[in-house]
């Protein structure tokens, strides 16, 4: 799932959250007899919740503690925030950081029924589940498996600043200091080729991305 599926995916239409405190219908749907613990545990899906964009961890801490309040552990099991490790040159300085993979979005994992959905959606910050209709649409597994396999990537991700035709100064190696129009740029193996003046003749030099940075 690319960030551009999870905008595009529509958004539950809800009436507005319940104030705390406020008596509100909600069904409950506990385990028929017979049924197991393991055929609960079964149940438990991953969902994306909407929420406000730049509050992502804020709503993460609201629902945690609602999970707690509400004594709802046995329903609604992890609230992430998926994130990825990003690297960017800036002023010469190389700066580490965690970027959100989705801005706007969280992700849950719980078993949904009326009493787990009213605790999420009801959450300051969140403005709905993703899914069709009224009804919250899972994540399939290997969609959960992507998100995951690039949250643990051991190599962290390199921003890059400038686009092909730009200008970027040379901060490292040989041509340090040279100033040179980006000629290509090469995501898979984090390489930049930059033309710079040698003698007065345009030479290519490829180098890594955090070799340069925007001018």
């Amino acid at each position: 799932m690319t960030e551009e599926n999870v905008a595009e995916m529509p958004i539950e239409e809800t009436p507005e959250p319940v104030a705390e405190g406020v008596d509100a219908e909600v069904s409950e749907t506990p385990a028929t007899e017979g049924e197991s613990a393991e055929d609960v545990q079964d149940d438990r899906k991953w969902y994306v919740v909407h929420c406000y964009s730049g509050y992502e961890n804020k709503v993460r801490r609201n629902l945690e503690q609602r999970i707690t309040t509400m004594d709802m552990e046995s329903h609604i099991f992890q609230v992430v925030v998926p994130t990825e490790e990003e690297i960017e040159v800036r002023e010469g300085k190389r700066r580490t950081y965690q970027r959100r993979v989705f801005p706007g979005y969280i992700l849950v994992e719980m078993i949904l029924t009326d009493e787990s959905w009213y605790v999420v959606r009801n959450t300051p910050g969140v403005t709905g589940f993703v899914g069709m209709g009224n009804k919250p649409t899972p994540l399939r597994d290997e969609e959960v498996q992507r998100i995951i396999k690039r949250m643990e990537a051991e190599a962290p991700k390199i921003k890059v600043t400038f686009k092909q035709g730009q200008k970027v100064r040379i901060i490292q190696g040989p041509f340090a200091d040279f100033i040179g129009s980006v000629d290509d740029i090469n995501m898979e193996k984090g390489k930049v080729r930059v033309m710079v003046s040698f003698f007065g003749r345009e030479t290519p030099v490829e180098l890594d991305f955090l070799q340069v940075e925007k001018v």
